[in-house]
């Protein structure tokens, strides 16, 4: 059986942990943040770890980086 490809667009988006959780950035920064809170900016700063729905997902899309 070939082997399964690896989604570039997932490859671009996450990571793994070291214990295999999904890691990803925060969305809704690209613009507009003027009218956004002080506390929303802070708070979208950085990564996430993924829910297990949706981790579940991703890890489907890159099935050889767990």
């Amino acid at each position: 059986m070939p082997k399964m490809k690896t989604k570039s667009a997932a490859k671009k988006r996450f990571k793994f942990s070291a214990t295999g959780k999904v890691i990803a950035g925060n969305a809704g920064k690209r613009h507009g943040m003027i009218k956004r809170s002080t506390k929303f900016i802070r708070n979208t700063a950085g990564t996430m770890i993924l829910s297990a729905s949706d981790e579940k997902i991703v890890k489907t899309y890159m099935p050889y980086n767990r």
